[in-house]
Parts: C-alpha cells; sequence; structure tokens
C-alpha cells in the first residue's frame, strides 16, 4: 500500500475508536469522582486550590501542550524543517517570560480569573468587562485551532472525507468538551489534563525512540534521510529561511510570529487561571518550572517526530492526506507500529484537544460568571452562592456550541499557526494591561480600556484583511488556497502575523490613555497590591474557602 492510500484509511477505524472510547470513559469516571466536591465557587473556577505545584505543573503541560503541539508542529517540521522548529522555540522561551514576569504576582494578586488581578486598582466595572471580552476573543481563537485538529484528525482516522461528516465529529468532540466542564469544574479538568499530558508525553518518547533506533540512534542519520526523501526542498530542510526567508516581507512574518509566541504565553487566560488552583504563590512558581521541563523536554520529542515524518512519510504524501500538515505525527505511528501504535496515538491526540477545549471553556465559562454576571450585572453581591456556578455552566454550553460552529469553518487549516493567532490576540489585548497594572504606578482606567479594546480591535482587525483569511495564491499540488476563505481577496495587511504591528500599539495605546486622561491612579491601592503581589501578605483575602 503506498502512503498515500495509507493517508485515507490510517489503520482500522473501529480500533481508533475503540481506543479513544475507552480514554472518555476514563476520563469521564475520573470527573465524576472529582464533580464530587465541586459545591462553591472556589471549587468549580480553582479546584479548592487543592493541587501541589507538581500536580499544577503537570496539568499546566497538560494545557499547554496542546493539538497545536503534537498535530501541528510535527507537520510544520516535517514540511518545512527548521522554520517549523522556531515554533517550538517560541512556545518554550514564552515560558521564561511567565516564569519572570507574572506566575507568582498573578497569584498573589488575583482570585480566579485575570481581570481579578486587571481591576484590582481600577474602576471594576469597566476594566472587568473588557478583561472578559479578551479573554472570550482569546479562548475563541484558540477553541478554533482545537476543533479544527478534531476534524483533521477524525478525517483520517476514520477515512472520513465527507464535509458533513467531519463537521460531526467536531460537534462530538464540542459535547464531551461541554459534558466535562458541566460535571467536574476545574478540578475534573484538570484530572483530565494531567492524564492527557502523561499520556501525550511518554506516546511522543516511544515514537522519538522507535524513529531514532531506525537510524541507529543517530540524529545525522535521521535528518540526512529527511532531506533525501524531501527531494523538492533537500538540504533547505535543515537551513533557516525554508517557509519565511525568501523575502524580506516573509522574513518580517516571522519576526511578527516570533514576538507573538514569546510573548502571547504570559497573557493566555487559561494558562493565567491554572495559576490559582494551588494555595501559595511558592506552589504557583513550582508549577511553572515543572511546566518548563515538561515543555521543553516534549519540544524536543517533536523536532524528531517532524523529521521522522519528513524521512518514513515524505511531505508529498502528508500533503495529500486529509488534514494536510495536521496528519505527519498519526501517519509516522502508523508507518512505525501499524495500526494498534496508530490507534493509540490517535487516542492521546484526541485526548490532547479534549483536555485542552475543556480548560478553554472553563477559563472563558469563568470570565464571563465572575466578571461580567457576578462583578459587573450584580456589582458582587451575588445572594444565591450557587447561581455564579449556575451562570458558567450555562455560559460553557453557550460556547462549547459557539466552537463547534467556528470547528467547522476552521477545519482543514494548520492548527499550529491559528494558536499562533491566539497568542497574538493575548500578547496585543492582555499582556500590556497586565505588565502595566503590575509595575506602573501611574497606569489608570483609561489606560486599561484603551490598552486591551485597542490592542483587541487591531489584532482582530489585521487578522480579518490578513492573507490568512484571504488572498493567498492556489497550491498546484492541492488545488486550493492557503487562506480559509477560497476564491476571494480581500486583503490589505501583507503579514500573516499581525504581533510586529499590534503588540507595540497596545503598549503605545497603554501609555497614551494614561498620561493623556484626567484621572489620578489609586496610590493607596497601588501600594497594597504591590505588598501582595511581592510579598504575598493579604493575598489570603482573595480564597473563600
Amino acid at each position: 500500500m503506498n502512503l498515500a492510500q495509507t493517508a485515507t484509511v490510517a489503520g482500522s477505524p473501529l480500533l481508533n475508536i475503540s481506543i479513544f472510547a475507552a480514554f472518555v470513559v476514563i476520563t469521564l469516571v475520573v470527573v465524576f469522582r472529582a464533580s464530587k466536591n465541586t459545591k462553591s465557587a472556589a471549587d468549580y473556577y480553582a479546584a479548592g486550590r487543592a493541587f501541589t505545584g507538581p500536580q499544577n505543573g503537570i496539568a499546566i503541560a497538560g494545557d499547554y501542550l496542546s493539538a497545536a503541539s503534537f498535530l501541528g508542529i510535527a507537520g510544520a517540521i516535517a514540511i518545512n524543517g527548521y522554520d517549523g522548529f522556531m515554533y517550538s522555540i517560541g512556545f518554550l522561551v514564552a515560558w521564561l517570560v511567565a516564569l519572570l514576569l507574572v506566575a507568582e504576582l498573578l497569584r498573589n494578586t488575583g482570585k480566579y480569573t485575570m481581570a481579578d488581578v486587571l481591576s484590582f486598582r481600577m474602576r471594576q466595572r469597566p476594566v472587568r468587562t473588557a478583561a472578559a471580552i479578551s479573554t472570550l476573543a482569546v479562548s475563541f481563537f484558540y477553541l478554533l485551532a482545537q476543533m479544527a485538529g478534531a476534524g483533521g484528525l477524525i478525517a483520517l482516522l476514520l477515512g472520513v472525507t465527507d464535509s458533513w461528516a467531519q463537521a460531526g465529529v467536531i460537534a462530538i468532540v464540542g459535547v464531551l468538551m461541554i459534558v466535562y466542564v458541566l460535571i467536574g469544574g476545574m478540578k475534573g479538568t484538570t484530572w483530565v489534563q494531567i492524564i492527557k499530558a502523561v499520556l501525550l508525553i511518554t506516546g511522543a518518547a516511544v515514537m522519538t525512540l522507535w524513529v531514532l533506533a531506525q537510524y541507529g540512534v543517530n540524529l545525522s542519520s535521521l535528518l540526512g534521510a529527511a532531506v533525501e526523501n524531501s527531494p523538492k526542498v533537500g538540504e533547505k530542510l535543515l537551513n533557516p529561511g525554508l517557509q519565511y526567508g525568501k523575502t524580506g516581507l516573509t522574513q518580517l512574518d516571522f519576526l511578527s510570529l516570533g514576538l507573538a509566541l514569546v510573548l502571547g504565553t504570559a497573557g493566555l487566560p487559561h494558562i493565567l487561571m491554572r495559576f490559582y488552583t494551588v494555595p501559595t504563590a511558592k506552589e504557583a512558581r513550582r508549577s511553572v518550572v515543572w511546566a518548563i521541563w515538561l515543555i521543553g523536554i516534549f519540544y524536543l520529542f517533536t523536532l524528531v517526530l517532524g523529521y521522522g515524518a519528513a524521512a518514513i512519510v515524505g511531505p508529498d504524501a502528508i500533503k495529500k492526506a486529509p488534514g494536510a500538515a495536521n496528519s505527519a505525527a498519526p501517519l509516522l505511528a502508523y508507518e512505525l507500529g501499524g495500526t494498534l501504535l496508530l490507534g493509540l496515538i490517535a487516542a492521546v491526540a484526541f485526548a490532547t484537544i479534549l483536555a485542552v477545549v475543556a480548560g478553554l471553556t472553563i477559563t472563558a465559562a469563568a470570565s464571563f460568571a465572575h466578571d461580567i454576571y457576578a462583578n459587573v450585572i450584580k456589582k458582587g453581591e451575588v445572594e444565591d452562592k450557587h447561581a455564579e456556578v449556575r451562570v458558567a455552566r450555562r455560559t460553557a454550553v453557550v460556547i462549547g456550541v459557539l466552537s463547534i460552529l467556528g470547528g467547522i469553518l476552521a477545519n482543514g487549516q494548520n492548527i499550529a499557526f491559528l494558536v499562533a493567532l491566539a497568542f497574538a490576540v493575548a500578547a496585543s489585548a492582555n499582556l500590556p494591561t497586565i505588565l502595566y497594572s503590575l509595575f506602573w504606578k501611574r497606569f489608570n482606567t483609561t489606560g486599561a480600556l484603551w490598552s486591551i479594546y485597542g490592542g483587541l480591535t487591531i489584532t482582530v482587525v489585521l487578522i480579518v484583511f490578513s492573507p490568512v483569511v484571504s488572498g493567498k495564491p492556489v497550491d498546484p499540488a492541492t488545488g486550493k488556497s492557503a487562506s480559509m476563505l477560497q476564491g476571494v481577496d480581500f486583503h490589505w495587511f501583507p503579514l500573516d502575523n499581525p504581533g510586529l504591528v499590534s503588540i507595540p500599539l497596545s503598549f503605545l495605546l497603554g501609555y497614551l490613555g494614561t498620561v493623556l486622561s484626567k484621572e489620578k491612579a489609586n496610590e493607596a491601592k497601588y501600594a497594597e497590591m504591590e505588598v501582595r503581589a511581592l510579598t504575598g501578605a493579604g493575598a489570603e483575602k482573595a480564597v473563600d474557602h
């Protein structure tokens, strides 16, 4: 059987479904058990703050290592070599920013959501509203990537090429996601993420060793084989510039991408929310150190898996497969270990998608319920202590439905790139406001609103009118454009990723909004915030037992 045919049948659909069903059953049991202790808002949003640093670190790795990391980056390396690996470098270096600038300070200052920190010394209602809108926008972009990954993966594993059938599968993933969040809350979601992280890193390690064994545990031999099996690009696969070095414009695009990846992590709401599931700032710091080690090791595995897919499967077969670049890792598993390994890796990939979408959904739901409902609409006076959690659960259903519809639209896109867009929104709309709030005494409400709304608007507008959405030329090999919308061209912004423009402008807007406003900053609240952020003194007041 040639690899192009393999790409459409990929093993036994029955086995693939059976392994995945077993994972779903096991995790649902875990979620049901976790739900027994989910009573208060602290339980639902922050898992009762009962997880240790190492546990939370593993869960952060499970939350962060998304389908983009496993499917998208492996595919990007298989097709674009060195330039594809730059995604991994950006994602990893980003954690140093998160560790050094935000992790401990956020844990000391906030309660459940990013808005708790941003509104600490500002006018509560406008800032919480802005932060919630930004959180929902980032979560939606990230959810698009995960749902697109689900569609491509199921197309490969079940031989489903019909777009309606793929849409049905995306809907099933969305329903499962809603169930996890409705029942288990943050505690159930965290355990799913821990299980998924262990499975993902173990599966990647097994495949990595298997690939290296094919070439005498010699990385040079593997790289040489990847070059030989990529005749259209040859040695370019090992050098920078295959994807981003063609023109000055593509080099700028690479710089823009790198900036968004490195700065985006510290502004991702679903990652920031994980710092509240531990009891102390020290444990938050420990959890980030654990996460950095696990994520770093995993990204080294992706280097071998990507070049292994190029050497063993070949870029041409990967591009022709359902899901295109996203199918590189599953096809590699099939070539290495046949139907059984493919089924196991497929289950891991599905686990990856489910765990991440559950984390995103509970973050978005918490942001709406805690920030908009409890603090904006009810002005912090919610009489029924269970009402906020009920609103969060209803919000999760709405978000689930919207993400299903969006995932159907984004089906077939490279998910590593879709995630990069989410990072651009997080780096532009969230990070400037977080840093200004924590470190600039004069920063005020007007500055926060200009920074959040301005950064979000600029980023979304630039994305909509970028080549990512429309206007890229048709690839002769596939007969399709790499843009999300086929057959139309309304783009005027030249870069694929807006970070190079949107991030500096967001910092500038935050500064201008502050200095041009007549509003005076609350110096007393800033002093309290500074002491709490740096020492943890008084942070216990934010915890409701």
